[in-house]
C-alpha cells in the first residue's frame, strides 16, 4: 500500500511541479474512514472516491453529502478488493456535469515525448465510457495544442516511457484539470489510431526495443473523425444491469478502411457471468463529424445479436439525439436527457406486424416443402401449406404476442401466392448464409428486413429499427412460473457479498437485501416490493445462480 500511495504522490506532485493544472485531492497513507472523511469535508462536497489501482469505472463512486460517504467509501472499497486486490483510495473534488477528454501520449526511451491528440470520452454510464470520439467535438486549436502540451509535461515529469493516456476533466468554459495518467495503451485507442494513421501497438513494440518514436511532434498529422461505441451485454432500461447468455445469432456491418470491429465472440459463444460484458468495440471514421456519425449509425443499424439484451438500440437512440449530434456532451449526458434517451416503449407497426407474421408463415411452408419432399405421398394434406380448396378462398387466424399483449391478425391465401393480412404483402425471400432477408412491399411500401426465427420468436432488423414479436405459448406447455413475485431472484450469476436483512425483518420498496458481486461490478439487489421476509436462501460469499430466489417474503405480504 505504502509503495502505491508514494507512486501516487510523487507522480501528483512532478505533475504539479510540470505546470500542468491539477484538481484538489487527497492521496495520503492515512486510509481510516474518518481520516477520508475529513478530507471529503476539507474539498468540499460532492466528491468523487476512487481506487488508486482502479480503471474502468471499477471501484468508483461519488458522495454527494456527508451523509453517504460512508456507503460509498465501503462500496467503493468492496468493488477494489474484488477488481484489483487493493482497496487503496484517494479522494478527489467532483466537477458538476464536466467533460472527460484524455490525450494519448507516447514516450521512447531516449527523453522524447509527443502527443496524439485528443479523445472525448463524456458520455458514461456507471463511469464507464460507452461512446468514444477523437479529436474532441468544439475544442478549438489552441485548446488542443494546450491540451497536447500539457500531457506531454506530465509524461516527462515522470520520464514516462511507452504508451499512456493523460485524462483532464474540462469544464464548459475549457478550463481542464489533470486527473490521472493511465500508464497503459486503452480500450478506445483504435479512435487515435484512425485520425492519426497509426499502429500504436507497433509503437509500443519499437519503443520497448529501444527505438526512438517514429514519429516528431510536428510529423504527426489530424485527419478526419473517428468514433468508437462500445457494444456490452447489458440492459439499458434495467440500469444498464449487465448479462449473460448465448449469441444464438450475431451478425455484423462489413469491415473496411474506415470500419473496424473488435471482437473476440462468434455466433454461438457464450458471454460469461465471470468477465466484463463487453461483446465488441465498432470504430468507424469519417472526414469530417458528421460524416462519421453518419457512418456510426449505419454500422449500428447492421451489427444484430439475438440471445441475449444489448445496448445496440440504445448506442442508436444516444448517437442520434440533437444534443449530441451539437457535440454537446458531457459525463451527465445520460440522466440529463433520460426522458428522450428511453422513450416510452411503443408497439411494432402493423406493417412489422404483417412482416413476422409473413415470415412465419415462410418458415411453415419450408418445412411443409421439405416433409413433401420426403414423403412417400407427395398428395398428402400435409404436404401443402398454399391454404387452397376448390373454389373456396381460405383464411386463417394468427396469433402474435407482443410483451403481455396478444395481436389477432388474419391471413386470406390469395390464388396467385400472395397473402393479405388487413393489407396486401408480396414477398420473396433470399438467403444469405445463415440469414434470411424478407423482400416484401406493404401496403404499396418495399422493404427488406432481416428475418431472425428462433424457438417462438421472430426477430426483424432493418434500418428503420429492430423489432421482435414472438409467437404465444400454450398454456400447458408453458410450465410454473417463476420470478419475484414471492421474493427477489439473482439478475445474474455471482457472489454473494454482503446480506443486508434477515428473516422477519420488514422492509419497503426499494430498500437494500444484498450485495451482489458479478461481472467484474457491484450490484445492490433491492426489495420489489413492501412486506416481511419470511427466509433468506444465500449466506455472504456463496455463489447465486440466475434466476435462483435470494430472499422470500411472507404470504400475507404478498397478498397486500
Amino acid at each position: 500500500m505504502e509503495k502505491v500511495l508514494e507512486v501516487a504522490k510523487r507522480s501528483g506532485s512532478h505533475v504539479c511541479s510540470a505546470g500542468v493544472p491539477i484538481i484538489e485531492g487527497y492521496h495520503g497513507e492515512d486510509q481510516s474512514d474518518e481520516k477520508l472523511q475529513a478530507e471529503a469535508v476539507r474539498i468540499g462536497y460532492p466528491v468523487m472516491i476512487k481506487a488508486v489501482r482502479g480503471g474502468g469505472g471499477k471501484g468508483m463512486r461519488i458522495a454527494h453529502t456527508a451523509e453517504d460517504f460512508h456507503e460509498q467509501l465501503e462500496s467503493a472499497r468492496r468493488e477494489a478488493r474484488k477488481s484489483f486486490n487493493d482497496d487503496v483510495m484517494l479522494v478527489e473534488k467532483f466537477v458538476e456535469d464536466p467533460r472527460h477528454v484524455e490525450v494519448q501520449v507516447f514516450g521512447d526511451q531516449h527523453g522524447n515525448a509527443v502527443y496524439l491528440f485528443e479523445r472525448d470520452c463524456s458520455v458514461q454510464r456507471r463511469h464507464q465510457k460507452i461512446i468514444e470520439e477523437a479529436p474532441g467535438p468544439g475544442i478549438s486549436e489552441e485548446v488542443r495544442r494546450k491540451l497536447g502540451e500539457a500531457a506531454v509535461r506530465a509524461a516527462k515529469a515522470v520520464n514516462y516511457v511507452g504508451a499512456g493516456t493523460v485524462e483532464f476533466i474540462m469544464d464548459a468554459q475549457h478550463n481542464f484539470f489533470f486527473m490521472e495518467m493511465n500508464t497503459r495503451l486503452q480500450v478506445e485507442h483504435p479512435v487515435t489510431e484512425m485520425i492519426t494513421g497509426t499502429d500504436l501497438v507497433e509503437w509500443q513494440l519499437r519503443v520497448a526495443a529501444g527505438e526512438r518514436l517514429p514519429l516528431l511532434q510536428e510529423e504527426i498529422e489530424l485527419m478526419g473523425h473517428s468514433f468508437e461505441a462500445r457494444i456490452y451485454a447489458e440492459d439499458p432500461n434495467n440500469d444498464f444491469l449487465p448479462g449473460a447468455g448465448p449469441l444464438l445469432h450475431l451478425s455484423t456491418p462489413l469491415a473496411d478502411e474506415c470500419t473496424r470491429i473488435e471482437t473476440g465472440v462468434r455466433e454461438g459463444d457464450e458471454v460469461s457471468a465471470h468477465y466484463d460484458p463487453m461483446i465488441a468495440k465498432l470504430v468507424v471514421w469519417g472526414e469530417d463529424r458528421s460524416a462519421a456519425l453518419r457512418k456510426l449509425r449505419y454500422c449500428l443499424r447492421q451489427y444484430n445479436i439475438v440471445g441475449l439484451n444489448t445496448n445496440i438500440d440504445f448506442l442508436l437512440s444516444l448517437s442520434g439525439h440533437p444534443e449530441f449530434e451539437a457535440g454537446n456532451v458531457t459525463t451527465s449526458f445520460i440522466p440529463q436527457h433520460y426522458e428522450q434517451l428511453f422513450p416510452k416503449p411503443s408497439p411494432p407497426s402493423r406493417a412489422t406486424l404483417c412482416q413476422a407474421a409473413l415470415g412465419l408463415l415462410l418458415r411453415e411452408r419450408a418445412s411443409t416443402r421439405t416433409f413433401r419432399d420426403q414423403s412417400d405421398d407427395p398428395f398428402s394434406p400435409f404436404a401443402s401449406s398454399n391454404g387452397r380448396r376448390v373454389n373456396i378462398l381460405y383464411s386463417r387466424n394468427m396469433t402474435l404476442q407482443l410483451g403481455e399483449t396478444k395481436v389477432e391478425l388474419t391471413v386470406t391465401y390469395n390464388p396467385d401466392g400472395t397473402y393479405s393480412m388487413e393489407v396486401h404483402v408480396l414477398w420473396v425471400l433470399s438467403t444469405e448464409g445463415q440469414t434470411s432477408f424478407l423482400h416484401c412491399s406493404v401496403n404499396g411500401v418495399k422493404s427488406r428486413p432481416k428475418l431472425v426465427i428462433l424457438d417462438n420468436a421472430v426477430h426483424l432488423f432493418s434500418m428503420e429499427g429492430s423489432a421482435e414479436v414472438s409467437v404465444p405459448v400454450p398454456k400447458f406447455l408453458a410450465g410454473v412460473s417463476t420470478g419475484a413475485q414471492r421474493g427477489a431472484v439473482a439478475p445474474m450469476t455471482g457472489t454473494i457479498e454482503k446480506v443486508l436483512v434477515k428473516a422477519g425483518d420488514t422492509v419497503q420498496m426499494g430498500d437494500s437485501l444484498m450485495v451482489m458481486n458479478a461481472m467484474k461490478m457491484e450490484h445492490t439487489i433491492r426489495a420489489p416490493k413492501a412486506g416481511v421476509i419470511k427466509k433468506v436462501f444465500f449466506k455472504e460469499g456463496s455463489q447465486a445462480n440466475r434466476h435462483a430466489a435470494l430472499v422470500e417474503f411472507e404470504e400475507a405480504a404478498e397478498e397486500e
